[in-house]
């Protein structure tokens, strides 16, 4: 079939039920199914009038009568007194394709019901449910048509409630207005406190008003069955945090809010919230492989994106967070902090020489990008400071960085460079030089840039992830995507989806990221964090984690801190952590043994950033994953597994490769006495020739993991 016809495969059917109720009386549940008919969405109207809805998988309860509803700023709630006046159900199949993925296509499948109800008694609102059932889950929106009388409303809360079936086995993080770089706490949905996250010495601008959840947020049933409550196509609207009542086993909506706003979103009428989604599986990996928020957004907008090339990259930035520079030339006290004695110094990364070396550093081991920080002024002054405006205007180097000069030597070697712009969380000062800043990379041959948005957001009672801010992030995008430049946004809005619509979205940070492991006060990351991030955070979208530490102990520089995983599960999180961009984070001379190339930096040169096809062998949340996938163009495949502080052994069916191919597989494993803390550079290499059908058998380390390349002889 051809491409064209693929994503024209649609069919309606169904048609219009009409109900007219005078009075507010229980109404028998409308019934969507997902195509292969094992999850099924009820909804119904209580004797109230208010709306409910209930989940069923393989004809077991998943989620229980559910409530649904808004308040409002000056105008009464929404909520109860309604009646349906139709129901409309169809059924849509295409297959799209991703210019960039975890795969090439994508099939996008399902049942929709769409309920329009309205007031039975003035001023007779109008409000619209749609839900879409999918083979991996279901998503619901609230879609307020165009009516009289309801132009502008500001909501006070949206109160989406989710009836759980008993006090599940939960993987979560705080409902943080702020940041997503809590730890992940395992527990049961009874023992949920965020509140007691509240004061965590490691992070700054934070605020949990609430015992909620941010999302994506993973469970798993008695019977075995998970679940994962997140949100798609968040474009104008605030995030949503799931607020937690434990006595209940129920969670509700909490959207970020607005002080200044004194509420949570200003909305016009016609509008469409956010996708409200549940993804449900028997199987943890299935809950990776799913592409169902994804396909809960619109296809994409900008057209070509040929001027995005999946890549590795390097970057003047580890060496910040070791202590070994500064952002800023000055020295100063403020961009310090990471040093092992607070000690002011002046010895700042991003110069001309220092970029230089990390451009031989590229060129000689095949990696396309190059990532510096610290290369234009202000860096002395925005930390210090609430009066962050103006400090920085993204084309103006310091007096030891020859701007120019490295950018000709990257061009020389065949190496691009990713422009870097910390807004200092001061957005209005970003979007006034925007126009400018992108004019500037795209003269100097820049096609992606990484953003930041450190410290508390001006103006003063907004918050990252209240609506105020999901409306920049998403400007950004869009003017980003005129000019034909990618995007890496750091202390961003939670991934949704919207990679699909904005394919220059590339990445995100929005996690504990491994610079935590360089400078937290309670040691780092655990060695269950990254098996724990790929069944929650990494559900969301691709992440800028920055892995391939391969100085495992900083003793040059922090003996008091390490990363808490041994080298094979650094090498392994290339094919784990997905992003269509991955960093070499470590310094070059790290990658570097006895005068040459350190013998596993090989995997690192070889492992592919884009793929044709991706499959979860084996996993269980926070315990550990293994992970395979095919390089688009090569044919190529990778495989990674990653363990918590457990030892585990896996066996690795090749029952993915092509028949009648042979390959030679090198796999990068654990030395038989490694281990995270005491012993975490032990490593060993084998090579084999392998085929379809074939066993690999692996011992993974505590905190260790394994990396295997595959490669069609």
């Amino acid at each position: 079939m051809s491409k064209s016809l693929k994503n024209i495969v649609k069919t309606l059917f169904g048609g219009l039920l009409l109900t007219s109720l005078v009075g507010c009386q229980s109404t028998p549940p409308a019934i969507v199914s997902s195509p292969d008919g094992l999850i099924r969405v009820e909804f119904s109207l209580t004797e109230k009038g208010a709306p409910q809805y209930e989940i069923a998988y393989k004809d077991s309860v998943v989620i229980l009568p559910s409530t649904m509803g808004f308040e409002f700023k000056d105008q009464p709630a929404l909520k109860e007194g309604f009646k349906i006046t139709s129901i409309t159900q169809s059924n849509f199949q295409e297959t799209w394709t991703m210019p960039w993925g975890e795969q090439s296509e994508v099939e996008n499948k399902y049942a929709e019901m769409r309920v329009a109800l309205e007031e039975t008694k003035a001023p007779n609102r109008k409000l619209n449910i749609a839900f879409r059932a999918f083979d991996d889950g279901i998503g619901f929106r609230y879609e307020f048509p165009e009516q009289e009388g309801m132009k502008q409303v500001i909501i006070t809360d949206e109160n989406t409630q989710f009836s759980l079936t008993g006090d599940h086995d939960v993987w979560w993080m705080p409902g943080d207005w702020d940041i997503y770089e809590h730890l992940y706490t395992a527990s049961k949905f009874s023992e949920i406190d965020a509140l007691g996250k509240q004061n965590d010495p490691n992070l700054a601008a934070t605020y949990i008003p609430e015992n909620a959840v941010n999302t994506p947020v993973t469970m798993r049933t008695a019977e075995g069955v998970y679940l994962s409550f997140h949100e798609a196509d968040l474009t104008d609207y605030a995030g949503m945090t799931l607020k937690v009542d434990p006595a209940q086993n129920s969670m509700v909506s909490e959207l970020v809010g607005s002080d200044r706003l004194q509420a949570k979103a200003e909305i016009t009428i016609p509008f469409n919230t956010p996708w409200r989604t549940i993804q449900i599986a028997d199987r943890a990996g299935d809950l990776i492989e799913s592409k169902m928020v994804l396909n809960l957004n619109d296809p994409n907008a900008i057209g070509d994106v040929s001027y995005f090339t999946p890549m590795k990259y390097v970057g003047i930035w580890w060496e910040m967070h070791l202590g070994k520079s500064t952002w800023d030339m000055e020295g100063s006290q403020s961009m310090n902090t990471f040093t092992n004695s607070g000690e002011t110094l002046s010895n700042h990364g991003a110069t001309t020489e220092n970029a230089m070396k990390y451009i031989d550093f590229a060129a000689a081991n095949g990696i396309r990008g190059l990532l510096v920080e610290g290369w234009n002024t202000g860096w002395d002054q925005w930390i210090n400071t609430d009066d962050r405006e103006g400090i920085f205007d993204f084309m103006t180097p310091y007096a030891d960085y020859d701007f120019n000069k490295v950018m000709a030597y990257a061009k020389e070697k065949g190496v691009e460079v990713i422009m870097h712009h910390e807004t200092s969380a001061a957005p209005l000062t970003y979007e006034k030089q925007m126009d400018v800043a992108y004019k500037f990379m795209k003269d100097n041959d820049m096609n992606s840039v990484k953003t930041g948005y450190v410290g508390k957001i001006i103006p003063k009672g907004e918050y990252h992830h209240g609506q105020w801010m999901v409306k920049h992030y998403h400007k950004v995008l869009e003017e980003a995507a005129k000019m034909k430049i990618a995007v890496n946004a750091h202390e961003p809005i939670k991934a949704t989806g919207k990679r699909r619509t904005y394919p220059n979205a590339i990445a995100r940070e929005g996690l504990r990221g491994q610079e935590f492991n360089a400078w937290a006060e309670d040691g780092g990351n655990p060695p269950d964090h990254l098996p724990t991030v790929a069944f929650t955070r990494m559900l969301s979208g691709p992440i800028d984690f920055t892995p391939g530490v391969f100085n495992i102990k900083f003793d040059e520089y922090k003996k008091n801190n390490q990363v808490s995983t041994t080298l094979a599960h650094q090498l392994a999180l290339y094919v784990v952590i997905y992003s269509p961009i991955q960093m070499l984070c470590d310094l070059p001379e790290h990658y570097m043994e006895n005068g040459k190339p350190h013998p596993a930096l090989q995997f690192i040169r070889d492992v592919g950033v884009d793929w044709s096809e991706s499959h979860v062998h084996d996993g269980e949340v926070g315990d550990f994953v293994v992970i395979a996938r095919k390089e688009k163009g090569s044919g190529n495949w990778f495989v990674g597994g990653i363990t918590d502080e457990n030892a585990r052994s896996q066996n690795i069916s090749l029952d993915f490769l092509d028949p009648g191919k042979k390959y030679e597989a090198r796999l990068y494993k654990d030395g038989s006495d490694a281990h995270w803390n005491d012993n975490p550079q032990a490593y060993q290499i084998e090579t084999m020739e392998v085929a379809q059908g074939d066993d690999i058998a692996i011992a993974m380390a505590p905190g260790g993991g394994f990396a295997l390349s595959i490669i069609q002889k």
